[in-house]
């Protein structure tokens, strides 16, 4: 089986986010990117499909700073080709030019199936998945949970709200947008990721011009406003209670 896993950095959150002095998009100067948490677990559910069907995994991504790591990361994980799509990404990119750029690269390999993460914290102009799928006019599942094979068919997991669990069928070639792998991302020592610096190489495919139509146009960004602060209530149990009744006989709720 032949599966590309399309992958996508996104600023770390943890960090604290500036809005760039133009004021409609971020400030990438000291900005951290690290790979979409979804997109990590479809890279997983490929290495189990391949480790239990046989095949190759492919994983491609845009040439943002940070991508190298992460591409010799996935291929210390058990992926067995690596392609950097070359443009200037850095300048920033919507899902719509995203979307395109994999296409133009994933149609060269002939995919029988296409994994990315089901969405990313930065989607302003929809997901990854949908959009590629269309594009290559292939059948897309998303918030996939579990995928199984049996010969050109596929049995997705599929997860909705409630607790409910449903199992499609598809017919591959088909895009999949996995909100989580069966087994939890694999952890890789810093060994063998140096390891694979210094022994895989990373293939790099130019991009001819990025299509943004079709994505927002940002007019302007702002950091939220501060409201009012959270009034601590001080005092034992009875004194705190007597406090709450009060407030919210003030209120009307009560």
């Amino acid at each position: 089986m032949n599966i590309a896993v399309l992958i996508k950095l996104v600023p770390d959150l943890v960090e604290e986010l500036e809005i760039d002095e133009n004021g409609k998009s971020l400030d990438t100067t000291f900005m951290r990117l690290i790979i979409n948490e979804p997109d990590e677990h479809a890279l997983e559910q490929a290495i189990i499909l391949k480790e239990r069907e046989g095949g190759e995994v492919t994983v491609l991504g845009p040439s943002f700073e940070d991508m190298d790591g992460v591409l010799h990361t996935a291929f210390a994980k058990g992926s067995d080709r690596m392609i950097k799509l070359v443009d200037s990404f850095e300048l920033g990119v919507n899902n719509h030019a995203l979307a395109r750029a994999f296409t133009s690269a994933v149609s060269e390999l002939k995919p029988d199936l296409i994994l990315t993460g089901v969405q990313a914290h930065n989607d302003l102009d929809g997901s990854l998945g949908p959009l590629v799928a269309e594009y290559l006019g292939m059948p897309f599942v998303g918030y996939v949970s579990g995928v199984t094979t049996s010969g050109d068919k596929l049995t997705v997991r599929k997860e909705y709200p409630g607790g409910l669990i449903a199992e499609m069928e598809v017919t591959m070639p088909a895009v999949l947008g996995i909100q989580a792998a069966e087994s939890p991302p694999r952890y890789v020592a810093i060994s063998k990721i140096r390891q694979a610096m210094k022994t895989a190489s990373i293939e790099e495919q130019s991009i001819s011009e990025l299509d943004a139509r079709g994505g927002p146009t940002v007019s302007e960004m702002f950091q939220p406003q501060v409201g009012e602060r959270a009034e601590m209530i001080e005092g034992d149990i009875d004194q705190i209670a007597v406090k709450l009744v009060e407030l919210f006989g003030d209120l009307g709720v009560i």
